[in-house]
C-alpha cells in the first residue's frame, strides 16, 4: 500500500511539472494571474482556458457571471433579498475560485486589501456569512483575474494611494 501511494505521488509530481513547463511554454500570460497569493497554477490556466479569449467580455464583471458566481435577485415590493448564486457556466472553474477564496480568507492568507474585505463580510451573518464572504471573494477573484489577464498590470495586495493595480513598467 505504501508503494503505491508513493508512486502515485510521484505521478502527480511529474504532472505538476508537466503543467508548469507547459504553462510557462505556452500560456506566459498565466504569470499575470499567478500573483495573486492562492492563485496558482492551475487556477490560472483553467481560468485562461475556460475563457478563452480575455477581449470576448466587455466588462471583468462579465466574467463572474460567466463562471457563474452572480448572485441571484428577487424584488418583491420594497425588499430585494439576495438569492443563491446562479451556478451556471464552467462548475470546476467556480470550484477552484472558491477555494482559493478560502486560501485567501483562511488562517494562511496573505493580508491584502480582497482579504480585509472577505473578512469584513464574514464578521455579519455568523457561519452563513462566512460561507457567503466566501462566494464574495471568490467573485470578486475573477474579476480580478480578467482585469490583470486584459491590462498586465502589477497587482498590488495593498493599495498604497486608492488604485488596486499599478501599470507594469516594460
Amino acid at each position: 500500500m505504501m508503494r503505491e501511494i508513493e508512486s502515485v505521488s510521484e505521478r502527480i509530481c511529474e504532472y505538476d511539472h508537466l503543467l508548469e513547463s507547459m504553462t510557462r511554454n505556452r500560456y506566459p500570460e498565466a504569470e499575470w494571474l499567478k500573483q495573486i497569493k492562492g492563485v496558482g497554477t492551475l487556477i490560472a490556466l483553467t481560468y485562461m482556458l475556460t475563457l478563452e479569449d480575455p477581449h470576448r467580455f466587455r466588462k471583468s464583471r462579465d466574467a463572474a457571471c460567466y463562471v457563474g458566481l452572480q448572485p441571484g435577485r428577487r424584488n418583491s415590493g420594497q425588499s430585494e433579498p439576495q438569492m443563491h448564486i446562479s451556478k451556471e457556466g464552467a462548475p470546476y472553474l467556480r470550484t477552484l475560485l472558491v477555494q482559493a477564496a478560502h486560501h485567501v480568507l483562511g488562517p494562511w492568507g496573505v493580508d491584502s486589501d480582497l482579504r480585509r474585505w472577505g473578512m469584513k463580510l464574514a464578521e455579519h451573518g455568523g457561519k452563513r456569512g462566512k460561507k457567503r464572504a466566501v462566494i464574495a471573494v471568490a467573485r470578486k477573484l475573477a474579476v480580478l483575474l480578467h482585469r490583470l489577464w486584459v491590462s498586465g498590470d502589477v497587482y498590488m495586495p495593498l493599495r498604497p494611494g486608492g488604485r488596486a493595480t499599478l501599470r507594469a513598467v516594460a
